[in-house]
């Protein structure tokens, strides 16, 4: 399905698209609204410099995702751009933040998972500022120069509501010569910001030579999938989908737009067996790359790898309805 080429030639034994040729890869959750929760990111602005100032918790929530059977660990530099950190004062810091954040990823990944770079949109592209296209180059190809000094295996550009900026990314991941993931997201209306459809867009990413096009973010599985399925009869490449787990109605698909967000998401999160759930359809639907956003914790990527055939074994455990020693028996609950 995948397109041979010289990034594929070059990447690692058994890179992302190796992979994604002998079935669907499963990828983690989300980083920086669980880092909020647990008092390490500020509310609002959502920027990573986390990854300098509490390594240990960044290290351990990819410890967590890792243990549910994700397959690959995103850097924590979305928002890492110049222009993004500046807006709480971190805009000298660019190089170390984007450097310490694949590091980190690549110390908890070992050899059990891969590592993606990251980048995201920057809130700096304008397509009536001619002017605004280099500065966006220059943000990504600062970070990427940051990033690849810690050898990612390949690099997600997520997020994207201008089918522009998206491209973009696309054009500057092709420069460091690694896989690339680049994936739309899509608000209130599944069309973006410069008028494209969700199958245009895959076809304008696939066509720019990005090796897994998809859709990221903002919306709920049940209101993403049927985008990541039209993407999908749309190329032929690998497709990914990373919904949010939360909760939201379809006349208000995008999450950051309720008005539980910033303060109370808590209340909107879904089960793990919604997203194991989605999982099981994504697969189905032949979703090759089937990760999750915003809101997904790690009991959420360990139901996602139990429907795909990927979650660690539990213990083995007799139960006895009969002299019940938990909760779970005395109810008479039903295993799972």
């Amino acid at each position: 399905m995948a397109r041979t080429s010289t990034r594929r030639r070059a990447s690692r034994d058994r890179g992302i698209l190796e992979r994604l040729d002998e079935g669907p890869v499963l990828g983690d959750g989300g980083y920086l609204l669980e880092l909020e929760k647990r008092g390490y990111v500020q509310a609002g602005p959502f920027t990573p410099e986390v990854v300098l100032e509490h390594p240990a918790a960044v290290k351990e929530l990819h410890q967590e995702f890792l243990d549910a059977g994700a397959e690959v660990l995103q850097s924590v530099a979305f928002y890492a751009s110049k222009e993004k950190l500046a807006t709480t004062g971190f805009a000298d810091r660019v190089g170390e933040i984007n450097r310490a954040a694949v590091r980190l990823a690549r110390e908890v990944a070992g050899s059990r998972a891969l590592v993606a770079a990251n980048l995201s949109l920057t809130w700096m592209y304008d397509p009536k500022d001619q002017a605004s296209t280099d500065k966006v180059r220059g943000l990504f190809d600062e970070q990427l120069a940051a990033q690849l000094r810690e050898s990612p295996d390949f690099v997600i550009a997520e997020t994207f509501s201008w089918l522009a900026e998206a491209l973009l990314a696309a054009e500057r991941i092709e420069k460091t010569g690694l896989p690339s993931m680049v994936t739309m997201s899509f608000d209130k209306n599944p069309v973006s910001y410069d008028g494209h459809s969700p199958s245009e867009c895959a076809r304008a990413l696939h066509d720019a030579g990005v090796d897994i096009v998809g859709v990221n973010c903002l919306r709920n599985p049940m209101l993403l999938l049927p985008i990541a399925a039209e993407m999908r009869k749309a190329v032929t490449g690998f497709v990914a989908c990373q919904p949010t787990a939360y909760r939201t109605p379809p006349e208000i698909p995008d999450f950051t737009a309720m008005k539980e967000f910033p303060y109370e998401t808590e209340t909107l999160v879904l089960s793990r067996r919604a997203m194991g759930a989605y999982a099981a359809e994504a697969k189905a639907l032949g979703i090759n790359y089937i990760g999750s956003c915003c809101g997904s914790v790690p009991i959420h990527v360990r139901e996602m790898a139990r429907a795909l055939g990927k979650a660690p074994k539990d213990r083995s455990w007799r139960v006895d309805y009969s002299k019940p020693m938990s909760a779970y028996e005395f109810y008479h609950h039903p295993p799972p």
